[in-house]
């Protein structure tokens, strides 16, 4: 087992799975990111490439860094199949970057990614040493005690799991607009060039929600603590029922036998 708690957390279960339900929005967005041909761009917490991928088949050239190694090895599969040799994945600590160069990417994205490494501080200070002067960095968070899926997944799971380590910090901090001002600004960004909003991401798969409740507590790691804690108190069907009851009450679909359902993020656009 790793010694790296985030690195055990993240290559614990299997996150392609969920991946596969956020193909879609995961176009969207690099859709708007104008990704195109020539542009350097660093995708941070990138999993197997859910933007990684869409936004190297715009003509982008794209590094993914993930900290869990079957991600990375997943990602690479997916480029290879795709063709894309402008496509590559590598594992690293979005808190260390240490084997990038300053001022090497035009673009920066992190969705849903760096906002789980440690030491936020440290994230944001290395996101803006690797972005060339002029550059962007884009970062999708989930926010605190939202009522959409994710924040929920995340409240309820905690709920159920042992306290966390003395000194950290939540990744949900990174869905607050002052705490994200100020991790900015201590990495020399002031204010002014920094903007938000709340945006919209959406999970779809072709099968009823009770399945997908089932993916997340089989393969995402927040989710399979929460069960093996829950386990341990005798209380796993109350966790499933919770959770069950999130995907069937959040589910857009109009179907019984498929789930969508989307999931606001506060998008944060940063320019260095």
């Amino acid at each position: 087992m790793s010694t790296n708690p985030n690195q055990a957390l993240w290559e614990k279960g299997d996150f392609t799975r969920i991946a596969a339900t956020m193909r879609e929005s995961g176009e969207a967005v690099v859709q708007g990111l104008g990704a195109v041909k020539g542009l350097k761009v660093l995708d941070l917490g990138c999993g197997d490439g859910t933007t990684a991928v869409p936004a190297a088949m715009r003509g982008a050239d794209v590094l993914g860094v993930d900290i869990a190694t079957n991600l990375v090895a997943a990602g690479n599969a997916r480029a290879k199949a795709q063709g894309l040799a402008n496509c590559r994945f590598r594992h690293g600590d979005a808190s260390d970057l240490h084997d990038l160069d300053d001022d090497t990417f035009d673009l920066v994205v992190s969705m849903f990614g760096a906002m789980f490494a440690p030491r936020p501080f440290d994230v944001a200070k290395e996101m803006v040493r690797v972005t060339r002067p002029g550059g962007r960095i884009v970062m999708g968070n989930w926010i605190p005690n939202d009522p959409t899926l994710v924040a929920q997944i995340l409240k309820i799971s905690s709920a159920y799991s042992p306290p966390p380590p003395e000194g950290f910090v939540s990744p949900m901090t990174w869905g607050i607009e002052g705490n994200v001002l100020e991790r900015f600004a201590a990495a020399g960004v002031p204010g002014e060039r920094i903007a938000f909003s709340r945006e919209t991401f959406t999970f779809r798969t072709p099968r009823p929600p009770s399945a997908f409740v089932a993916d997340f507590r089989d393969y995402y790691g927040p989710t399979m603590n929460a069960f093996a804690a829950a386990a341990q108190a005798g209380k796993s069907a109350e966790l499933q029922r919770e959770l069950e009851a999130l995907f069937a009450r959040e589910n857009r679909s109009g179907v019984e036998d498929a789930t969508s359902i989307p999931a606001t993020f506060l998008k944060v656009t940063v320019v260095v």
